[in-house]
């Protein structure tokens, strides 16, 4: 089952952190090395440069050892999908310059924390949860890169901003959100067999950022004296189906099982 799963949403504090499972250094190193083999054969096939896909390791439910263990093979953002799991980690891994990643769906009452903690939100998908970001970021001076999480398929379980909403909701960004940096769009395809319907969604948000782009809304993705990035990044693709999304012209793939192993869910 994908990543996307929502395998956990009533996971108590403790069990929320566990030991993956079938797990060995030399695992792990043969699992990364074939990752970025597939990453490299996937661009290769559509004749896109490697160095163009990054890889976002998806550590939810892993603990903290085996983070290092990433860390030391020269991971460094880690994709998370709770604020609880980042809180718990983040004193623990304090020395080794991670940049945690928020994938997941963001409460409004956990933007503090968010704020405090994340190096990225991507899955910004609707104004009150920028407005409570905003409201503890200004005081602070800081910005926060963000993608803006679009919800490609029709599957009720996966969260996201309609498509048609995009344009508007990029342009209240860009005039009201100053700590808010908007680098890309993110989205989660369908959970599906149908390689098509996979492929489809994928396909559908890189029209969406092109179509951001023809419409001069790439403003809205720079903050920084100087920077003038254009909405260039597209968070798609996990571990059944990054391929896929390679092919349609991801800039990052989030790999989670594929990489740590499987993961061993705590039962409800």
């Amino acid at each position: 089952m994908p990543d996307s799963a929502n395998h956990s949403a009533n996971h108590s504090a403790n069990d929320s952190v566990r030991d993956p499972i079938n797990h060995s250094a030399d695992d792990f190193a043969a699992r990364l090395a074939a990752i970025r083999a597939r990453i490299d054969d996937a661009c290769r096939r559509t004749g896109r440069d490697p160095a163009e896909v990054a890889l976002l390791p998806v550590s939810k439910t892993f603990g903290a050892d085996l983070i290092r263990e990433a860390a030391a093979h020269g991971l460094r953002r880690f994709g998370e999908s709770r604020m609880q799991e980042v809180r718990e980690k983040a004193p623990l891994l304090a020395d080794c310059a991670i940049d945690w990643v928020v994938i997941g769906h963001l409460q409004t009452n956990k933007a503090k924390d968010a704020a405090a903690l994340a190096a990225e939100v991507q899955s910004l998908d609707r104004l009150d949860l920028a407005q409570a970001l905003e409201r503890r970021l200004r005081p602070e001076g800081r910005v926060l890169d963000v993608l803006v999480q679009v919800k490609t398929s029709d599957e009720p379980s996966k969260f996201g901003l309609d498509g048609g909403a995009l344009p508007d909701f990029l342009r209240a960004l860009a005039a009201d959100y100053p700590s808010l940096r908007v680098r890309g769009l993110m989205t989660l395809a369908v959970n599906s067999d149908d390689g098509q319907a996979v492929r489809a969604c994928f396909r559908r948000l890189r029209e969406l950022r092109d179509a951001a782009r023809a419409a001069g809304l790439a403003a809205a993705s720079w903050r920084a004296e100087g920077d003038r990035g254009g909405l260039d990044r597209l968070s798609m693709g996990m571990s059944g189906d990054f391929e896929l999304a390679i092919e349609e012209g991801a800039t990052e793939v989030r790999i989670g099982s594929a990489l740590f192993g499987a993961r061993d869910y705590p039962a409800a």
